[in-house]
Order: C-alpha cells, then structure tokens, then sequence
C-alpha cells in the first residue's frame, strides 16, 4: 500500500508538470501545529533537512507553529538528522505524573516539565539556531487581548468560548480576543528590528512581529507549544508586548497563509510535509468544515501528507495524538510502544518521496 499523497496548488503543478521538484525550487516550508501527529513526518524531516536540500543554497523560510516551531527550530541546529531523532525521543518517552483520580496532569506540571525538556534540549545551542546560513526561522505564537491578556481561572474559560462563538461567525473576529505574534530569527543579510521579513502576508489576521534572540528564544517557542488548559499560558515574553501568549496553532492551526515567494517571479514554491492534506486556518476552524478548503493562498504549495487508508495500517487505525496521554494514562511504556511502531512506519513516507523525486509521475499528484 502507498504511504504517501502528494497535493499541488495550480501554480505548483505547473511547476512541477515542467520542472519537477529541485531543491533549489523550496522557498518557504511551514510546520503545522498538532501536537503528536507531528511525530508522523519525523522521516520527512530528517530526508528533507538531512539530505535532499544539502543540495541547494537559497534562503528557505520556515513557519512553525506548536510541535511544527519544535520541528523547524530543530531544522536549524547543526547535525539536524541527529537532532530529529532525539526530538523524537524526547517527545515519545515524555512523561508526566498524574494526581490519584486524575486523568491527566495539572496544566503546572506539565508546563514546567515541558520548558525543562526544552532547556535540555536547546540549552547551549539557540545560537545554532538563530545563526543559521540559509534557514530564518518563524515562531508562531497567540498573543491573549482584554479578558485573555492574563490568565485567569474564570476569565480564561470565557475568553475562549467568546473567541470560540465569535470565530464561528467570521474568523477575522477571533481578532478580537487573539492576536498572532511572530518571532523571527534575525535576518545578517538584511538586518531589520523585527527579524528576517515575514515569508506571508499579513491582511487575513491581527500580527506582530518579534525578533528572536537569544533571551526570549525559550519561552517563544514554549509559548507556541502552549495548549490552553493543557499547558499554562507563557507571560510577558522579552522584547515582546506584555501579555499572555499560547499555542500558535490557535489562530494558525495548519498556517494556511499567503505565502510571499522571494525573489518575485522566480517560480519558487511553498514545500508543506503535513500530516493530512487540508490546510486548516486555525485550532477552532476544526470542526468548520466549510474553512477546510483550498484558496488561491496555497496555489504554490506542494503537501505531502500520508494516505488515510496507509494511516489505517498503523496502530489504533490512527495517527498519534494528545488522546493517547488519557487512553494510556500511566502506561507511558505502552503510549510509547505504540507511537515508536506509527513512527518506524512512517520511514515509509520518506522512501516514497525520494523514489517520486528520482522518478517524477505527475499521476501521483493529485489537486490540493
């Protein structure tokens, strides 16, 4: 059974129909938020990073959000196969203690458990990643607005259900409640005070733009990771408005955006490894299946995703999600067990797309 699905957008299957994929043609790829889906394209990443594009040497933007700012912070350290493999490590064999009676843990714990695995992680090496020849990284993160500026016990659960009913309406509204923080590494070739230019534009959503360094590196990038009522919001990032950030999936869930391709006019293309094919705008767009669609926003975008009947195949018939922290519970050796089985699987994705990338076959590319 084939693994892996490829989607184009109509500009991008031209591309593809006259050119094929070359490493030279990647100008943006982003990383969508998800939590342990994202664990799926670990073999993407370590093929893409690792291997496929060592033979270009253009400016790539990446765009991450959640697990996907995890991946593409990751994406810029030295020697980034290696450090794929222990992030995946990591995250697999996380564990968290939980309270007698409790299904899951206290949002406390699991914040400071988590910002400690990222100081592990990361500590010592942020300036890798901000220094990083061809690789500018974006950090996605939701800045809280009024009742969501600070979190509160009360004020937090009615913030998001008004952010919830609001965004149902018209997801500009979400505006009103959320606004999108982007912290970017800092850009040698052309300094400005925000960092690197942002690779999107910017009308569809309330933005500001943040510079990365070094002191506000750690909590960006866990406030990105920051679920509401999973993890506690991060407060007052250095450099950065005073408020209450969280998880950058929140307004831009799959980061459906207008990506801008530099330099103008020289075909380049949007690369997105993603665990499904639909580009969801934002975390409360899920269950509005009518924003699920395409827009001309993704006309130079190529997705790679894997096949729901592949995904079928793998254990529970599903991809990993935060579920399996509840369904496992305490057996974090059976969670783990079952995730290392999905992700040994998923050395299948990579397989397949280097096979297509040797052997282009346009009937594999389906209309995204």
């Amino acid at each position: 059974m084939k693994a892996l699905r490829i989607h184009a957008g109509p500009r991008a299957r031209q591309h593809l129909e006259q050119h094929g994929l070359q490493p030279g043609d990647v100008r943006v790829i982003p990383a969508a938020a998800g939590g342990p889906k994202g664990l799926i394209l670990g073999p993407l990443d370590r093929f893409l990073f690792g291997d496929w594009l060592t033979g270009s040497s253009q400016p790539v933007h990446l765009v991450g959000a959640s697990i996907g700012a995890w991946r593409m912070a990751t994406a810029c350290l030295g020697s980034s196969v290696a450090a794929f493999e222990r992030l995946e490590h990591d995250y697999i064999h996380q564990s968290y203690e939980l309270p007698p009676g409790k299904k899951r843990p206290p949002a406390s714990h699991v914040s400071e458990r988590f910002g400690q695995n990222l100081q592990a992680f990361y500590g010592g090496r942020v300036a890798e990643v901000l220094s990083h020849p061809r690789f500018h990284l974006h950090i996605v993160t939701s800045r809280g607005r009024h009742v969501l500026a600070r979190e509160h016990r009360v004020g937090t659960p009615l913030g998001y259900l008004g952010a919830f009913l609001t965004n149902t309406v018209h997801r500009k509204a979400l505006g009103a409640w959320l606004e999108r923080v982007v912290f970017s590494s800092p850009d040698a070739a052309a300094p400005a005070p925000g960092g690197a230019a942002l690779p999107f534009g910017t009308a569809d959503f309330r933005t500001r733009q943040v510079q990365l360094t070094a002191q506000n590196f750690m909590p960006a990038l866990q406030a990105s990771c920051s679920i509401p009522f999973v993890l506690q919001a991060v407060h007052d990032i250095p450099g950065a408005p005073r408020g209450a950030y969280w998880d950058g999936g929140i307004t831009d869930y799959h980061l459906h955006m207008g990506y801008h391709l530099a330099p103008a006019g020289a075909g380049g293309l949007v690369l997105y490894p993603h665990f499904q094919h639909q580009v969801v705008p934002g975390w409360l767009d899920k269950g509005l299946k009518w924003r699920h669609g395409s827009t001309a926003a993704l006309d130079s975008m190529v997705v790679l995703s894997p096949h729901p009947e592949w995904v079928r195949t793998l254990p529970h018939g599903k991809l990993p999600d935060r579920n399996d922290f509840t369904h496992y519970g305490t057996d974090s050796t059976g969670r783990a067990k079952a995730w290392l089985a999905a992700t040994g699987a998923s050395q299948q994705l990579a397989d397949e797309l280097a096979e297509w990338l040797h052997r282009p076959d346009m009937g594999a590319v389906q209309a995204l």
